[in-house]
């Protein structure tokens, strides 16, 4: 381990009272919860620590407990959901904050004495290729790596860090990162953290990680088979940009090793003159299609979030408008950023027929466009029919306003864009104050 990685793991690593404090905490609530369910006379139920927190792979100032309450198979889903649900709200009559998430089923999210707590209900199976609900392979994983992790730990906090820095790290569908499950399971299958960068940094897409021999085929740049579940890939959440982002950091860091690859760079917030300046030497356009943010969690949201950006990107390039790139800012609204290389374009389109021998097509172009009266010109050019035609539209705002219900959008952020939304052009984007926007602006101008 490099000295420098030394420093960071001094930095990021727990203190001994900040783990006892996360282990008091942690044995008291599961303690409650037995409690509780005794007192209910709700039977059968066993209560864990999962996660992170179980396995001694937490970074220092991230208080999170996942505690997962086991229940027999043999009880109904509505049971399971309802016991869960009572354990998980008596618990947090002692908590500041809280409220309902919700997975594959309900369970309570609070925060506790610091600490963000989920009391998550789950199915104790006997064998993770059986489970009744997603989250029943969670204890199965806590085994596996628990069994496995001893002497590793350190390595996976540098792996960790080096991933959150890079902005790689996090598999929620807003990120499309490395789970920390996963960011394990590279540890233990390639041994340090030192050799999960030099493997990583010639990885190809289609890259495997056979734990199991996987029962079927996968598409995902990485494939991580479950090494409690043959039918599931623990990387499917990783987008290929995500994946590439992490091969290009690795190869960075291993030319030259720097602290700075371990310490995540925040934006500074960009005032309106510092935009417009920014603006001014693209020499390019900017529009924005705006609306209020759908009151859904994110896993819901940020996948139609998503799709929504690339139907309107593929909308523009079919009108020939020339994208650049685009971006999504989420806050009390959605902003879809979307810079062109013009966002004005000419009324004539050169469009090209079939070849003039092609004597069937052929004619029908000709008939079709010499009879219309709007036509620029109609000629002959590298043996095809040309027809100078006026565009529909001529302009990416007039575009969008006309055409944003034909996208694909998803049903929640449908709704919102139908009750009101706003196109937003060039100086107009500064009409959004907030700080996080005006910081996303500096790392998208």
């Amino acid at each position: 381990m490099l000295p420098l990685e030394q420093k960071v793991l001094e930095r990021i690593k727990p203190s001994l009272k900040e783990k006892e404090k996360l282990e008091k905490t942690a044995d008291y609530l599961m303690r409650r919860a037995i409690q509780i369910a005794k007192k209910e006379r709700i039977t059968d139920v066993k209560v864990q620590l999962v996660g992170s927190a179980a396995r001694n792979t937490w970074i220092t100032g991230t208080h999170d407990l996942d505690i997962f309450i086991s229940f027999d198979p043999s009880l109904p889903r509505e049971k399971l959901e309802e016991y869960g649900l009572f354990i998980g709200h008596e618990l947090a009559k002692e908590s500041r904050f809280w409220e309902e998430g919700y997975a594959e089923h309900p369970y309570t999210k609070m925060n506790y004495a610091g600490f963000d707590v989920d009391i998550v209900p789950c199915y104790r199976v006997t064998d993770a290729s059986r489970i009744i609900s997603a989250v029943d392979r969670t204890p199965f994983h806590n085994r596996f790596i628990k069994e496995r992790i001893k002497g590793l730990e350190d390595d996976v906090l540098l792996l960790k860090q080096f991933m959150k820095a890079g902005g790689t790290y996090g598999s929620e569908l807003k990120t499309r990162g490395f789970s920390g499950y996963l960011t394990e399971l590279l540890i233990i299958h390639y041994g340090s953290f030192k050799n999960v960068l030099e493997a990583a940094a010639v990885w190809e897409p289609n890259q495997k990680i056979e734990f199991l021999k996987p029962t079927k085929e996968y598409s995902e740049p990485l494939q991580v088979i479950d090494p409690t579940d043959a039918g599931r890939n623990v990387a499917a959440a990783l987008s290929l940009d995500k994946f590439c982002l992490f091969v290009d950091l690795c190869r960075q860091y291993l030319k030259e090793p720097n602290e700075s690859f371990f310490v995540r760079k925040n934006p500074v917030p960009l005032s309106d003159e510092q935009v417009i300046q920014r603006m001014n030497k693209r020499t390019s356009s900017i529009i924005a299609l705006k609306f209020h943010t759908p009151e859904v969690v994110e896993d819901i949201l940020y996948p139609q979030l998503f799709k929504m950006q690339k139907s309107v990107e593929a909308l523009l390039e079919k009108q020939d408008f020339q994208l650049i790139k685009s971006g999504i800012w989420v806050g009390k609204d959605v902003v879809l950023i979307i810079e062109l290389e013009n966002s004005q374009i000419a009324t004539v389109k050169k469009h090209r027929g079939p070849p003039v021998w092609v004597k069937q097509h052929a004619e029908m172009f000709r008939e079709k466009y010499t009879n219309r009266t709007d036509v620029f010109a109609f000629y002959i050019e590298d043996g095809k029919y040309v027809a100078e035609v006026p565009r529909k539209y001529t302009t990416a705002s007039s575009l969008l306003e006309n055409e944003i219900y034909n996208c694909s959008l998803g049903k929640q952020v449908a709704k919102n864009i139908k009750d009101e939304y706003e196109i937003l052009s060039g100086k107009n984007i500064l009409q959004i104050k907030d700080n996080d926007y005006r910081a996303f602006l500096n790392e998208f101008l």
